[in-house]
């Protein structure tokens, strides 16, 4: 792993998950791991955690949905080389994780995989591409060791 990752975590309106600021480093590995099996690299990847309502109005004024979502993910990959601002509403997660009965740290990094999955061209719109995603998604999650 590189000196400078490339994978950088920030809060908008929310603070970064303590599940997150106590593994940033298993995180960071566990994500160039992913590249590798995936024949990617990691270019600049910025997590943002932010609310509900700040996820929505990005949702709104980018993306012309009137929805709330746990992630929106702005590409900017090129080449191979993975490059991204993915927003994650931590309120969402937490919310999607209690309705699924499933721990808060775990729907997390799901929803942390299932972005990079996206800038690595995994679709979600039909059944088959949500089981590929999700197959995936469980076989990284399968991956990560956390303190």
């Amino acid at each position: 792993m590189p000196a400078s990752s490339g994978v950088l975590f920030y809060s908008e309106d929310k603070s970064i998950p303590s599940s997150v600021l106590k593994n940033k480093t298993n995180i960071v590995r566990w994500i160039h791991t992913l590249s590798k099996i995936e024949n990617v690299k990691i270019g600049e990847i910025n997590f943002i955690f932010c609310s509900d309502e700040f996820l929505y109005s990005i949702n709104k004024q980018y993306l012309n949905h009137n929805y709330y979502t746990d992630i929106i993910t702005f590409d900017y990959s090129e080449n191979k080389t993975l490059s991204a601002d993915i927003f994650i509403s931590v309120e969402r997660v937490k919310e999607n994780a209690s309705t699924l009965n499933i721990l808060y740290k775990t729907e997390l990094l799901r929803v942390l995989v299932h972005g990079i999955l996206h800038l690595c061209g995994y679709k979600d719109q039909s059944k088959s591409q949500q089981l590929t995603m999700r197959t995936k998604e469980d076989f990284y999650l399968q991956k990560i060791q956390l303190v």
